[in-house]
């Protein structure tokens, strides 16, 4: 019997999106709504498309999807990265393409911690010699 289901995590920054990939028409919900309304119109759609386009498989899959933290860009880039990860669950060929594409690396960059005696991570406090 052959999965119908495929769940993955994606994160970037402190962005986490658990995807589920169901065999559809390419329908996207992202927290209940579509990707549009959650993102708007003029936010990178194309980026949530790329790892379908990358392993030729738009349009063959419908995304459940649940973002929580960070801003929508990491949202963004957190959920594509679970896609990635969910059409691994998919077809164990695809791991080429999208490792090419550079689509399952996730992310290390962070936000730096404030220092203590200073203004941020790297900001300092105006030094007065008088």
């Amino acid at each position: 019997m052959a999965q119908d289901r495929f769940y993955a995590t994606g994160k970037r920054k402190t962005a986490v999106a658990r995807v589920w990939l169901t065999p559809g028409s390419g329908k996207i919900v992202v927290n209940k709504m579509s990707a549009d309304d959650y993102f708007g119109k003029t936010f990178k759609t194309h980026k949530i498309e790329k790892p379908f386009k990358v392993t030729e498989t738009f349009e063959n899959y419908d995304v459940m999807a649940t973002l929580a933290g960070g801003g929508k860009s990491a949202q963004v880039d957190a959920l594509t990265h679970g896609i990635s990860r969910a059409l691994l669950g998919v077809d164990q060929e695809n791991r080429s393409a999208l490792k090419k594409s550079g689509l399952l690396t996730r992310d290390p960059r962070m936000k730096e911690r404030k220092k203590y005696g200073q203004k941020g991570a790297r900001a300092k406090f105006q030094f007065s010699k008088r």
